[in-house]
């Protein structure tokens, strides 16, 4: 489970933010706790702010960091290549434009007996990497224990915490753009591919986009095509908000031949109200919140299934906020989430504030500041007065809008229509 994210300077956030999932000393939903290691960890995290405010760049600051987890054993040295893979910096001041921008997690892997935590990061700049860490803690263990550690600062490079065969070999291959840990598990060193695994099991959807959310409504669940019992679970699935579809027809592209993947033709099945038989409706034709559910789907089923970090992008997007509730209730559910996968996601739905479901310390603000510096606190941050009747009453939600919290815009007439003269 993820812990903690910081991460600093990285397009509108210059200094350092932290998106905290440890658990606070609240009474609010106990059962919400997940205990694991020497953490109580939750396991959701909302995230509220006004457009441009710094929302989506949380979710592609961790986006950037496992890609680069990934990819960066691929890159080379070459000149053309030096700002090809590097992050975007803050760019409205001078000195952050040209320094570097750090990445870090604290994590447990799923289904790790021995609860050991994680806490790995790194810093890159426009033409190497700077600085990475990993340390592993025991559940017993009073201290963290250093893997290995690097730093061009002082010329560091301390691979002490790994095999000596391990050291060689890094030694001889690693690049300047190249992270240890994404070598490491290109030489099938366990602990690197450990934590490049943990990376690759997370999920990233962004339905900000509308040409990515076209393309995610295309996508099918693993076995869908083959497997009747992936169609029917699918159907169960849609049956929590739509219960007219009741099977699907699927038929190969006839076009799709030579491309290197086949493509489908997808009607889902509605029965008819005056006979027995079945109204077959092309996907595409169906609503474009269905499509959305259906789009949300693999990749719910992956990290369900894997215990990881799904993070998506305007959840709330052409969704009726008893439906995100619902969505909501899978991750929060521990007979459902029974690996404990975790959901963050952005959204603008406020009703999800007022609903007695989310826990203070798990709803999240960002709000930008005159100088265009992005951001990000928690509602835990806030104490609220003794009397306050706010659990029950739409209060959160009224607070929110009212301005109590920040984030949300500061808006001005629009006069565009207004007549000349």
């Amino acid at each position: 489970m993820l812990i903690q994210f910081n991460f600093k300077n990285f397009k509108s956030f210059r200094d350092e933010a932290t998106l905290d999932l440890s658990a606070a000393k609240l009474d609010e939903f106990p059962e919400q706790v997940v205990s694991e290691g020497n953490d109580r960890i939750l396991p959701v995290a909302a995230i509220y702010g006004a457009n441009a405010s710094g929302k989506s760049n949380i979710y592609a600051a961790f986006e950037f960091m496992a890609v680069y987890v990934a990819e960066s054993f691929k890159y080379g040295d070459e000149e053309e290549q030096e700002t090809k893979y590097m992050p975007d910096p803050f760019l409205f001041d001078s000195v952050s434009s040209n320094a570097e921008s750090s990445f870090e997690v604290y994590f447990t892997m799923p289904g790790d007996p021995q609860e050991t935590t994680y806490n790995y990061g790194f810093c890159v700049d426009r033409r190497r990497v700077t600085e990475e860490w990993l340390n592993i803690r025991e559940k017993t263990a009073d201290y963290a224990t250093p893997v290995f550690y690097r730093s061009i600062e002082d010329n560091t490079l301390d691979l002490s915490g790994l095999a000596q065969s391990s050291r060689e070999n890094i030694q001889v291959a690693l690049e300047k753009q190249v992270l240890v840990v994404s070598l490491g598990a290109k030489l099938k060193v366990k602990i690197c591919k450990d934590v490049r695994e943990w990376f690759l099991a997370n999920e990233f959807t962004d339905f900000g986009d509308w040409f990515t959310n076209a393309y995610l409504s295309r996508r099918l669940p693993k076995g869908f095509v083959e497997d009747d019992r992936v169609q029917k679970n699918v159907i169960s699935y849609f049956a929590s908000f739509d219960e007219h579809i009741k099977a699907f027809a699927i038929e190969e592209n006839p076009d799709g031949t030579g491309q290197e993947e086949k493509t489908y033709k997808i009607n889902s099945l509605h029965k008819k109200i005056d006979a027995d038989a079945f109204v077959a409706i092309p996907l595409g034709m169906e609503s474009a919140g269905t499509r959305k559910m259906f789009a949300l789907y693999p990749d719910l089923q992956n990290v369900l299934q894997k215990g990881s970090v799904f993070f998506v992008d305007e959840l709330n997007a052409r969704l009726h906020p008893l439906l995100v509730r619902n969505f909501l209730l899978m991750f929060l559910n521990p007979q459902i989430n029974t690996r404990h996968a975790q959901l963050i996601f952005t959204t603008h739905d406020t009703w999800q504030l007022s609903n007695q479901i989310l826990r203070r310390d798990e709803v999240w603000f960002t709000e930008k500041d005159g100088q265009g510096i992005s951001n990000l606190y928690s509602l835990a941050d806030f104490i609220e007065e003794p009397d306050s009747e706010i659990c029950g009453d739409g209060g959160y939600e009224k607070k929110y809008l009212l301005g109590k919290y920040g984030a949300i815009p500061s808006l001005k007439n629009m006069d565009i229509l207004r007549k000349e003269g």
